[in-house]
């Protein structure tokens, strides 16, 4: 009968540090948490040269996504956002239907996309994310400059809230985007303005 308890003490101590080390060996997730970016308090903004002499400003007023946020680490979040295209709005509809159809080909490459891949923070605190962004078609490596995000609120309705800017500069001929080249520029200054919330 000793024997019979020793063997099954002995074996329960091994299940148990079996499991220790397996848990210890998994990866951490339980910080991350999943917010919605709401389109409704989210745009992304352009700005480009109109021949040499002044700049042109738009922006696109459909953006949705989600930040799966590191409450811990925020350099280990993951964020992935899709920008419809066919919401371009520059104050010009003349220029909004050119850029729809010739420049952005909307009906053909209806979105535009960025999945974030790694994020840093530079010497001056601020964090760099670079990810996989996609227009028209090409997917390039593109590096944001961060500010935030915020510390979470709570709204009216009861869901917390954080907000987040980014911004960037990409040319779109490394796009395929190359029309009236020399008349539009090449540069593209991108400012990124969200707000996301989770219930």
């Amino acid at each position: 009968m000793n024997r019979i308890v020793k063997f099954l003490t002995s074996f329960v101590s091994l299940a148990i540090l079996i499991l220790f080390a397996q848990a210890s060996l998994s990866p951490v997730h339980a910080q991350a948490t999943t917010w919605q970016i709401d389109p409704a308090h989210a745009n992304a903004q352009f700005r480009v040269s109109h021949l040499g002499i002044s700049n042109v400003q738009g922006e696109f007023t459909k953006v949705i996504g989600t930040v799966q946020l590191d409450e811990k680490d925020v350099t280990k979040s993951v964020v992935n956002a899709t920008i419809d295209v066919s919401t371009v709005y520059t104050r010009n509809d003349d220029r909004d239907k050119d850029l729809k159809e010739n420049f952005f080909e909307a009906a053909k490459f209806p979105t535009m996309t960025f999945v974030s891949k790694s994020i840093i923070r530079g010497a001056d605190g601020k964090l760099q994310m670079t990810g996989d962004f996609t227009l028209h078609g090409i997917t390039k490596s593109v590096t944001f400059a961060v500010d935030g995000p915020t510390g979470a609120i709570k709204d009216p309705w009861g869901n917390q809230r954080r907000g987040a800017s980014a911004t960037t500069t990409i040319r779109r001929s490394d796009f395929g985007i190359t029309k009236d080249a020399g008349m539009v520029g090449d540069d593209i200054a991108i400012a990124l303005d969200i707000e996301m919330f989770r219930k």
